[in-house]
């Protein structure tokens, strides 16, 4: 008696169809809004805008309104969550497909390592945040900064409180920096976490002589939710999230000639 016919995993069924797994590869390495992704795929807005749903309603892929725009929005893959829908699906195949993951690790020591920039608006919460935790889970093999448009003039408090209690980290003494300080200087990789600075951002070279890669990654300013300190410790988990994510991508990018 033939088996009957199991119905393919739901990321198997999402991630199949070309299309979309074009859509999850842009979005895999930045955020992007609607027009930017018809830009790069080449289809017309309302296929892509239909096939976002469709990744929105399997939940790999979420959306935000622009702090920027309002009228825009910004469309983000959420990485954890592809991970182990990848694993169920290795799963539902056969019992040895059983994926372990393997925490990131940092990129290998070389001769010069990758340089970040993280920039928002104030540089008193989101930016500063990323610097810190990749300075932490990168080990000392990833040189860091951060800066703002419109340097706020300290740290918020409770950005600085999330830190010391998620982390152990202590940034009181740090000050927030003008994206004018670091004129000059060379970044392999510019990420932007503040629409607004997204627009404003210079473009930077890097090391080898071309353009730094740009990201950006959609966060809202946990300063406007107005709900304290809870947002702040939201805002540091997102960040912590993408900076995992973010580590590996920069040992096969180093690694390309």
């Amino acid at each position: 008696m033939a088996t009957p016919a199991q119905p393919a995993p739901p990321f198997a069924r999402l991630a199949g169809h070309p299309l979309r797994w074009r859509l999850l590869t842009e979005l895999a390495t930045s955020d992007r809004r609607v027009r930017e992704l018809v830009n790069l795929v080449d289809h017309p807005q309302n296929l892509i805008s239909y096939h976002l749903r469709l990744l929105r309603d399997g939940g790999l892929v979420t959306m935000r309104h622009s702090s920027a725009d309002a009228r825009d929005s910004y469309y983000h893959l959420d990485l954890d969550r592809c991970a182990h829908a990848l694993a169920a699906t290795g799963l539902a195949l056969h019992p040895a497909l059983r994926l372990t993951q393997d925490p990131p690790q940092p990129p290998e020591p070389s001769a010069r390592p990758p340089a970040v920039l993280f920039t928002c608006t104030g540089n008193s919460a989101r930016s500063p945040i990323a610097e810190a935790l990749l300075r932490l889970r990168g080990g000392g093999h990833v040189e860091v900064t951060s800066a703002g448009s419109h340097p706020r003039p300290h740290l918020h408090p409770d950005a600085v409180r999330a830190l010391r209690d998620g982390h152990g980290v202590d940034l009181r003494d740090q000050r927030p920096r003008h994206l004018d300080t670091l004129t000059g200087r060379h970044f392999d990789h510019v990420i932007s976490l503040c629409d607004k600075v997204r627009e404003l951002c210079p473009d930077f070279a890097d090391h080898r002589g071309g353009h730094a890669r740009r990201i950006h990654w959609s966060i809202p300013d946990p300063a406007a939710a107005q709900t304290g300190y809870p947002a702040f410790a939201r805002t540091l988990a997102e960040i912590d999230t993408r900076v995992r994510h973010l580590l590996p991508a920069l040992t096969s990018q180093e690694a390309t000639p």
